[in-house]
Order: C-alpha cells, then sequence, then structure tokens
C-alpha cells in the first residue's frame, strides 16, 4: 500500500456510495493524523433541537448575546463530549491548533468566552467526533471510501452546513452530481 500523507488541517470528504452512512456527504475537518491514528470533526450535518446557546444553558452558561446557531453532529464518537472547531485567534485550556488553519478546542472555557464576546472570531460547535485507529483511515482510504481535499476556513465559516459537501467538491473542480457510486473495475 503506498503511503497517504497526513492529513491534518485537510478536509476529508466523503465519496458518494460510502459504506457507513453515516457518513453520507460529510466534509471532515482533520484535526490529528499521525502513525497512531485520526481524528476530526464533521462540519455537514446540524442537529434539529440544539443550538449553541441550548447548549450553553445546558453548562450553565448565561449565553448572553451568542449568535443563535446549530450544534454540529461532530461524529458519531464520545457524543456527549462537545468540541469547539475555532479561528487560530483564540486559545485555551486544551487548546490544539492544527497546521495553522484552525484550533480545536474540547472544554468549557471556548464557550465561556464565546458568551462573554471574547472568544475566537470564528466557530463552530459539535457533540462527538470521528476517529480512527493506526492505519485505519489508510485501509479506508485504499476502498475509495474517502477523497482528501485542502481546507478552505471559508468553507467552515462562511458555507452552511448542508452545502459544505458540494461546495467542497466544487473547490476541487468537481461536480458532486456527477459521482457515481460504485467504483469501476477493470
Amino acid at each position: 500500500m503506498s503511503q497517504t500523507p497526513y492529513l491534518s488541517g485537510q478536509f476529508l470528504l466523503a465519496m458518494p456510495g460510502i459504506a457507513d452512512m453515516r457518513f453520507d456527504r460529510s466534509v471532515i475537518a482533520m484535526c490529528v493524523h499521525d502513525p497512531a491514528g485520526a481524528m476530526g470533526i464533521c462540519l455537514h450535518q446540524p442537529l434539529d433541537d440544539l443550538t449553541v446557546p441550548d447548549l450553553m444553558r445546558q453548562l450553565e452558561i448565561d449565553p448572553l448575546e451568542t449568535p443563535d446557531l446549530p450544534v454540529l453532529m461532530g461524529g458519531p464518537v464520545d457524543t456527549q463530549r462537545g468540541f469547539v472547531l475555532h479561528s487560530p485567534d483564540w486559545g485555551g485550556q486544551d487548546t490544539r491548533h492544527v497546521a495553522g488553519r484552525w484550533a480545536l478546542t474540547g472544554t468549557r472555557d471556548v464557550l465561556e468566552a464565546i458568551a462573554k464576546g471574547g472568544g475566537p472570531r470564528h466557530w463552530v460547535a459539535a457533540l462527538g467526533y470521528v476517529g480512527w485507529g493506526a492505519g485505519q483511515l489508510e485501509a479506508e482510504m485504499s476502498q475509495h471510501g474517502w477523497f482528501p481535499a485542502p481546507a478552505t476556513t471559508g468553507l467552515i465559516w462562511e458555507t452552511d452546513a448542508l452545502c459544505r459537501w458540494t461546495r467542497a467538491y466544487a473547490g476541487e473542480g468537481v461536480d458532486a452530481r456527477m459521482l457515481y457510486h460504485e467504483a469501476g473495475r477493470a
């Protein structure tokens, strides 16, 4: 198997027909990818019944003027744990900066800062994450499940969650409507 370059700071786009339907039309912001495994946050699926101010109230944080944005389903792993993917202009207790493109914080201090107007300039909140063990993502990529793409922060901060998958492919010059769900055989 050829060596896949590490994808931290890039997007991972689900290919049509991906075997695990939880990832249908996924756009994943890759936050960690190294020999030990990989971790990212799904950016394509807003939760119907939870906004960021609602989440803050559950955590006993006064949302003040926090925008009424939906919380995203960040992935199927540990869905009771929250994360904020944000611009790298802010850092807190456990902030991990990713390739100079974005940062990831999983502690409440980022939500408290957002509520007070002193948090990161750009952000999205998510519950859960996507994770792969050592070599697992590379194996899935060799089975045509995922398409790596360069990250553009505009896709995160300026694009509606439900449009991200199509726009991410368009950014790569691919009309997602033309993608077929089965791989060819020679």
